[in-house]
């Protein structure tokens, strides 16, 4: 029955992605290329709005749950929607991240955990909302070439599907497998060397919020900060990136093509899709060594958190330079 239900769910995922595509059509929802882009062909923007929608599906046909995480993710996915559409104010977009984000510590429980403890939840809390708007806004950054969110996104959900059903139950039955079908959907349009769709901002933050409370939900419990290796490969080159940029005094909100993943697109003029593939692969094996020690030696986690940056790093640094160079 269950194969069914998912089999009719996937099926309805397509139905929904293709009727956006007629109202992205009729509204001229479009991404159109310009000096920073790394396409050449106007494609439609915001399919990744299927992400929103696979949540949603997930409670119609299950179970509602969650209500303070829906409605953060309801405003983010909005907010960012909206601006797919008409460019908003970094103030505005940054204050709804914030606010959503308080949503979902409230739904992870945050208050509970400090036991009544005003300033320890406070910074808590603080340091959450700063690695939070951090993860929504670099898995934003990162959203550049033909399938690299819903490639990325894959790999991630994976990992997490691996914590839900072999160590700590972090999600009703069926939420993970849903979202996953969302990103089969997405990538049959996206990955692709001509891209049908692109993931666009409520994409890629609905994404992000949604990897950030399955990540709370393992987290809180465990205290596994380290399981944030599930996001390494992209951590690393959005902040690095990040830092250059500040260091080259450029304002960070503006669209760039420093990133690793743009270099070798661009520069080295890498298949998008080969490029993709490198971050889903080298993320892979991150995470599949992650879930073996979390199962055989979970004490030894944050020693593989370390080891597996530091070597992230000696991998990442010189290539930058290297097709960094290439920009002349």
């Amino acid at each position: 029955m269950i194969n069914w239900i998912y089999g009719f769910v996937l099926l309805l995922l397509f139905v929904l992605e293709n009727i956006y595509f007629k109202i992205a059509k009729r509204y001229n929802i479009l991404d159109i290329p310009n000096a920073r882009s790394s396409h050449h062909a106007i494609t439609l923007r915001g399919g990744g709005v299927i992400f929103y929608l696979g949540v949603l599906v997930y409670g119609l046909i299950f179970d509602f749950f969650a209500p303070w995480f829906l409605c953060g993710l309801t405003l983010v996915a909005l907010v960012s929607f909206i601006d797919d559409m008409h460019p908003l104010s970094a103030k505005i977009r940054l204050l709804v991240q914030t606010f959503s984000l308080l949503l979902l510590l409230l739904q992870l429980g945050v208050h509970e955990v400090s036991c009544g403890y005003v300033v320890e939840t406070l910074f808590f809390v603080v340091v959450a909302l700063f690695f939070g708007l951090a993860i929504l806004n670099i898995y934003n950054f990162m959203d550049g070439i033909n399938g690299i969110t819903g490639g990325y996104s894959l790999v991630a959900m994976l990992a997490l599907w691996g914590i839900d059903a072999w160590i700590l139950p972090i999600a009703p039955t069926g939420f993970i497998p849903v979202i996953i079908l969302s990103l089969f959907v997405f990538n049959f349009y996206n990955f692709r060397s001509r891209a049908k769709c692109f993931s666009g901002d409520v994409g890629a933050i609905s994404m992000a919020f949604i990897i950030l409370f399955l990540l709370g939900n393992f987290i809180i419990p465990t205290g596994h900060v380290s399981v944030l290796i599930f996001l390494a490969v992209y951590g690393i080159d959005g902040v690095l990136t990040i830092i250059h940029r500040i260091l080259l005094k450029e304002n960070i909100g503006q669209p760039h093509r420093k990133h690793l993943y743009q270099l070798l697109a661009n520069e080295g003029k890498f298949p998008h899709l080969s490029v993709s593939l490198i971050y889903m692969g080298v993320q892979a094996i991150v995470n599949v060594g992650y879930l073996l020690v979390l199962v055989y030696a979970p004490e030894r986690t944050l020693m593989y958190f370390m080891i597996a940056l530091v070597v992230l790093l000696v991998v990442y640094l010189p290539l930058r330079r290297k097709f960094y160079a290439l920009r002349g």
